[in-house]
C-alpha cells in the first residue's frame, strides 16, 4: 500500500508526462490506491487529473466517471481544498460538454443538464457567460439547429471574456470554423491569422488554428500558407490518438487538393487507430474523410492500390472506400437518432461525396512544382554536303567534323557517303568509313562502337595503314578496359609507336589513353605522370580543341590523385574553351567537374547552371545537387530548394535509392536554412528512413540531429526529445556528443515542465561530458540540474548536486579554475542553489552560499550577475533574522550599483523592508 506522499509524487510524475497512454497508465495506478491513502484532497485532485488525462490522451469515455465523482464530492463534502481546485473543476465542465456530444450512447438531455449545471455554477462563482454561450452554440451546431446556433454564436461573441473562457488560440479557432462554414473565408483569415503571431501555450494550439486556416487560406489564394498550415498542424497532431478526428480533416484536405497519394500515406499510418477511436464521433468523421479520399483515388485510376491493416487482410482502395463510407453513415444515423434530427447524416454524406476544391496544391516538400524547363544550346547549323565530293573528300570532311566534335555534321556526312557510295572497294576508304562510324556511335552511346574500330583496324592493316590500325586497336582496347575487360598491350604499343613515328597530337592522344588505363587500374601516380606527358604534347600540337579535351581528362585524373590545385587549373582551361566553342556534350561534363572543384559559391553556381542549361541527361543530377549546395553556401538556401527538389525527383525516376537519400538530406538542410522547418522535418524523416535502411549510421545521426532542431522550431518539443534520445543511443562511443545532446534534452524537458526528467537528463549529460574531459561542461550541467530539481521539488537532491559541484570546482586544475567561464559557472550555480533554499524559507542556509561570490564575479566583468547575488545575499540576511546587516549591505551595494542596473529596483525594495524591521 502506497502512502499519500508517495501517491502525490506519482501524481507529480504523471503531470510531467505528455498526454497519452503512459500518462493514463500512471494516473490509473494512482486511482487504484488513492482512496486507501486517507487524503481527501489527493483523491479529488487525482480524479481531476484523470479527467484531463483521459480526454487529451484519447480515452474521453473514461473521463465521465472521475469528473462526476469530483462534482459530487465538491457538493457533498465542502472543504478548503475544493476552493483551491475550483477553477480546474469549472474549467472541466467545458471539456465534458464537448465530450458528451461525441458519444451517441449518451442521451442529449444529459448534455443539456451538464450545460445548465455549468451555467449555474459559473453564475454563482461570479463568472461571465462567455464560455457558457460558446458551448451552447457548439451543442446547437452539432444537433443541426442552425438558427439557434447562430443566435448563441452572436451572444458568445458579444459576451465579455473572463478566466474561464477558452484560450486565445482556441476561441478564434472555433470562430474561424464558424466563418468558414458560411464561406466567409477572408473573414476567417483576418480573424485567426494574427493569433498565430502571439504566445500560444494551450496543448491544442497552434495546430488547431492552423488546421482551421487550411481551407480559408486555400480559398483566398494563399496557397503556400495553406500548405504550410496543413504540414505544421498535421505534424503536431499525428502522434496523438485523441486527434483522430483532426487527422481525418487532413485526409480530406489532401483528397480535395490533388494530393490523394499523400493522403493515402497518412491513412496507412493511422488506419489501425480507427479500431480504438477516442469516440464514435471521431470514428465517424475519420471514416467519412477516408472514404472520400479513397473514392478520389479510385476515380483517378488508382483503385488497385492496397491498404494494410493490422490483423486483417490487405484491402484495395476500391474495396475499402464503401466499407468506410457505410461505417460512417451508420454512426451518423445513431447520432441523429439520439439528437432527433438528420443533421449528422447530411454532413457525413456531404463529406463522403465531396469534390475537389478545383485548386491544385503541392503539399509534398519533395514534389516538383513543375518540371523545369531546359535551356538547350543552339543546334549545329544545317550542313550542305558538297554534291560533287568523291569518297575520299567526304571522308576528309567527316574527319574534320570528328576532330571539331560536331556530331550532327559527322552524321550528315556519313549519311551522304552511304547514299552516294554504298560500296567502297578500296580497303583504305572502307576502313576510314568504318572508323568514322565507330566515332559517331561512341558519341551516341551505342556500345558496338569498339567492334567497328576493331574491324576497321584489320582493314587498315590490309590497306597498309599501320599507324591507323595501331591507333584504332588502342582505342578499342581502352573501351574494353573501361568495360571491365583489361587489354593493356595495344595501348602500350600505341604509345611506343607514337613516340617513334607520331606527331604531337598523336602522342598526346596515346599518352591520354595510357593515363586512363592507369586510372582504371587505380595506379594514380602513373596516371598523373602519363597525363602530364599528354598535356605537354597537346600544347605542342597547337590545336586548341586537343588542348581542351586533354585538359578535361587531366582535371579528372588529378582530382582523383589528390592534386586539387592541378585539377582545378586543368578544369578551368577546359571550361573556358568549351563554354565558348562547345559542343554541349563536352561542356556539360566539364562544367560539372569545374563546379565541384571550385571553392567559390558564385563560380560554382555559374558552372553548375551552365551544365544544367545544356540539358545533358547525364550531368543534370550532379549539377542540380552541386548548385543546390553552392546556393546554400551563398546564403541563398531558399533558391537552392528548387534544384534539390529536382534532384530528389531525378533520383526517384532513376531508381537511385542511396542518391535519393543524400539528395533528401541536402533538401532538408536547405529547407531548414530557409526557415521552413515543417518541410525540413518531413524531408529529413524520409532521409532518416533511407539512411537506416542503408546502415549509414553517421548520416542517420546527422538527420536525427537536424530533425530534433526542426521539431523545436515548430513547437514539437516532445518530438525533439524523442529524436535527441535516439541520437544519444547511437552515440555510445562518443561521450562528447552524448553529453552535448543530453544537455539539449535536459533543456527541452525543463521547458516542458518535466523537471524530474530534466534533472536526470542533466545528470547523464554531465557524466558524459566529464568522461569526454569537458570539466566546465560538467559544471554547467550540474548547475542546470539544481534548477530542475528545484522545480521538481526535490531539495535534497539539489543540495547533493550543489555539494558535488563544489567538489568538482575544487578539483579543477588551477589554470582552468581561474578562467572566467569557471568562475561564472560557480557564481550562477550558487544563485540556483540559493534560489532553491530561499524558495523554501531556508534563508539562513542561503547566506553562506552567497557570501563570497559577488567580488569574484565582478573581477571577471559579470556585473549584473554579481549585483543579483549581492541583492539575494541582502534578502537572505533580512529574512534570516539580521535586518540591520541586510540594510548595511544593501546600502553599500546600491551606492556602488549602476543606475541602470536591472537589480536596483529589487535591492531598493528589500532595503526598504529591512529598514522597517
Amino acid at each position: 500500500m502506497k502512502t499519500a506522499p508517495e501517491l502525490w509524487s506519482l501524481v507529480g510524475q504523471a503531470q510531467d508526462l505528455p498526454h497519452g497512454a503512459a500518462q493514463i497508465a500512471l494516473v490509473e495506478q494512482v486511482l487504484r490506491r488513492v482512496d486507501e491513502a486517507g487524503d481527501p484532497e489527493l483523491a479529488f485532485y487525482a480524479r481531476l487529473l484523470a479527467t484531463t488525462a483521459y480526454v487529451y490522451g484519447g480515452e474521453p469515455g473514461k473521463a465521465f466517471v472521475p469528473f462526476s465523482w469530483c462534482v459530487a464530492d465538491f457538493d457533498r463534502n465542502p472543504a478548503p481544498y475544493h476552493q483551491r481546485w475550483q477553477h480546474n473543476l469549472l474549467w472541466l465542465f467545458k471539456t465534458m460538454v464537448n465530450a458528451l456530444t461525441t458519444f451517441h450512447e449518451v442521451p442529449l438531455a444529459r448534455t443539456y443538464a451538464v450545460l445548465d449545471d455549468m451555467e449555474r455554477r459559473y453564475r454563482e462563482t461570479g463568472h461571465g457567460m462567455h464560455a457558457v454561450y460558446k458551448h451552447r452554440y457548439l451543442v446547437a451546431s452539432h444537433v443541426g439547429q442552425t438558427e439557434e446556433a447562430d443566435a448563441w454564436f452572436e451572444r458568445w461573441q458579444s459576451a465579455q471574456r473572463d478566466a474561464l473562457s477558452d484560450c486565445a488560440g482556441c476561441d478564434p479557432t472555433d470562430v474561424a470554423k464558424y466563418l468558414s462554414s458560411r464561406d466567409r473565408f477572408a473573414d476567417a483569415v483576418a480573424l485567426a491569422e494574427p493569433v498565430l503571431s502571439g504566445e500560444l501555450s494551450c496543448s491544442e494550439q497552434p495546430q488547431g488554428i492552423l488546421r482551421e486556416l487550411t481551407v480559408p487560406y486555400l480559398q483566398t489564394g494563399e496557397l503556400q500558407k495553406a500548405a504550410d498550415a496543413h504540414r505544421r498542424a498535421y505534424r503536431l497532431e499525428r502522434g496523438n490518438l485523441a486527434d483522430l478526428w483532426n487527422i481525418g480533416t487532413h485526409l480530406g484536405f489532401c483528397g480535395r487538393t490533388g494530393n490523394e497519394h499523400r493522403g493515402l500515406e497518412m491513412l496507412q499510418r493511422h488506419i489501425d487507430w480507427l479500431e480504438r477511436a477516442p469516440s464514435p464521433a471521431a470514428e465517424m468523421n475519420f471514416a467519412a474523410e477516408a472514404a472520400m479520399l479513397l473514392r478520389r483515388l479510385s476515380e483517378t485510376g488508382h483503385g488497385e492500390l492496397t491498404v494494410r491493416r493490422k490483423d486483417r487482410a490487405d484491402i484495395t482502395v476500391t474495396e475499402l472506400a464503401p466499407e468506410l463510407a457505410e461505417r460512417a453513415l451508420i454512426l451518423a444515423a445513431r447520432f441523429d437518432a439520439r439528437n432527433g434530427t438528420g443533421h449528422q447524416s447530411e454532413l457525413i454524406a456531404e463529406t463522403i461525396n465531396a469534390q475537389p476544391y478545383g485548386i491544385d496544391l503541392v503539399l509534398s516538400p519533395t514534389a516538383r512544382l513543375a518540371r523545369p524547363e531546359t535551356v538547350r544550346p543552339e543546334p549545329e547549323p544545317a550542313l550542305e554536303v558538297p554534291a560533287a565530293a568523291d569518297p575520299a573528300e567526304l571522308l576528309d570532311l567527316a574527319t574534320e567534323h570528328f576532330l571539331e566534335e560536331r556530331p550532327a555534321a559527322l552524321a550528315a556526312t556519313l549519311t551522304a557517303l552511304d547514299e552516294r557510295f554504298p560500296v567502297l572497294a578500296d580497303p583504305l576508304l572502307a576502313a576510314r568509313r568504318l572508323a568514322m562510324i565507330g566515332n559517331l556511335l561512341s558519341w551516341q552511346g551505342d556500345e558496338t562502337f569498339a567492334e567497328r574500330w576493331s574491324v576497321a583496324a584489320d582493314l587498315f592493316d590490309t590497306a597498309g595503314a599501320e599507324s591507323d590500325a595501331i591507333v584504332l586497336r588502342a582505342r578499342a582496347a581502352l573501351a574494353r578496359t573501361q568495360q571491365g575487360e583489361p587489354d593493356p598491350a595495344p595501348i602500350q604499343a600505341d604509345v611506343e609507336h607514337q613516340e617513334k613515328n607520331g606527331d604531337a597530337r598523336g602522342r598526346a592522344n596515346a599518352w591520354a589513353r595510357l593515363a586512363v588505363l592507369h586510372a582504371v587500374r587505380d595506379e594514380m601516380a602513373e596516371a598523373a605522370e602519363a597525363i602530364g606527358r599528354c598535356a605537354d604534347y597537346a600544347t605542342e600540337s597547337g590545336y586548341p580543341r586537343t588542348v581542351a579535351s586533354h585538359a578535361d581528362l587531366r582535371a579528372r585524373i588529378l582530382a582523383n590523385s589528390d592534386d586539387r590545385a592541378g585539377a582545378l587549373a586543368a578544369a578551368r582551361q577546359a571550361w573556358e574553351f568549351y563554354r565558348v566553342h562547345g559542343p554541349a556534350f563536352r561542356l556539360a561534363p566539364i562544367a560539372t567537374v569545374y563546379g565541384q572543384l571550385l571553392d567559390d559559391p558564385a563560380g560554382q553556381i555559374e558552372a553548375f547552371g551552365t551544365a544544367i542549361a545544356t540539358g545533358d541527361a547525364g550531368e543534370v543530377l550532379p549539377a542540380r545537387i552541386g548548385r543546390g549546395r553552392a546556393l546554400k553556401r551563398a546564403d541563398r538556401a531558399g533558391d537552392a530548394i528548387a534544384d534539390l527538389v529536382e534532384a530528389v525527383a531525378l533520383c526517384t525516376e532513376q531508381g537511385l535509392v542511396p542518391g535519393g537519400a543524400y539528395a533528401r538530406w541536402e533538401l532538408a538542410e536547405a529547407y531548414a536554412l530557409a526557415g521552413r522547418s515543417v518541410e525540413a522535418a518531413e524531408v529529413a524523416e524520409e532521409a532518416l528512413l533511407a539512411f537506416d535502411e542503408l546502415s549509414d549510421r553517421e548520416s542517420a545521426n546527422n538527420a536525427r540531429f537536424l530533425l530534433a532542431k526542426q521539431y523545436r522550431e515548430i513547437g514539437d518539443r516532445a518530438g525533439a526529445v524523442s529524436r535527441y534520445r535516439e541520437l544519444i543511443e547511437q552515440l555510445a562511443d562518443n561521450p562528447e556528443g552524448r553529453g552535448q545532446v543530453g544537455e539539449e534534452v535536459g533543456g527541452l524537458l525543463f521547458d516542458l515542465d518535466r523537471d524530474a526528467e530534466a534533472a536526470e537528463a542533466f545528470r547523464a549529460a554531465g557524466d558524459a561530458l566529464r568522461e569526454a574531459g569537458d570539466l566546465l561542461g560538467e559544471l554547467r550541467t550540474l548547475r542546470r540540474r539544481i534548477s530542475a530539481l528545484h522545480y521538481a521539488d526535490d531539495p535534497a537532491a539539489a543540495e547533493e548536486t550543489y555539494r558535488l559541484a563544489g567538489e568538482r570546482f575544487a578539483a579543477l586544475p588551477a589554470e582552468l579554475a581561474a578562467e572566467p567561464g569557471a568562475i561564472w559557472e560557480t557564481g550562477v550555480t550558487a544563485f540556483e542553489q540559493a534560489r532553491m533554499l530561499m524558495a523554501r524559507d531556508r534563508h539562513a542556509d542561503a547566506v553562506p552560499v552567497l557570501r563570497d561570490l559577488p567580488p569574484r564575479l565582478r573581477r571577471i566583468g559579470a556585473i549584473d550577475e554579481a549585483d543579483r547575488l549581492d541583492t539575494m545575499y541582502g534578502e537572505a540576511l533580512h529574512h534570516s533574522g539580521d535586518p540591520a546587516a541586510a540594510a548595511t549591505h544593501l546600502r553599500e551595494l546600491l551606492a556602488a550599483m549602476a543606475p541602470e542596473s536591472a537589480n536596483r529596483e529589487l535591492a531598493e525594495r528589500i532595503l526598504g523592508e529591512a529598514e522597517k524591521s
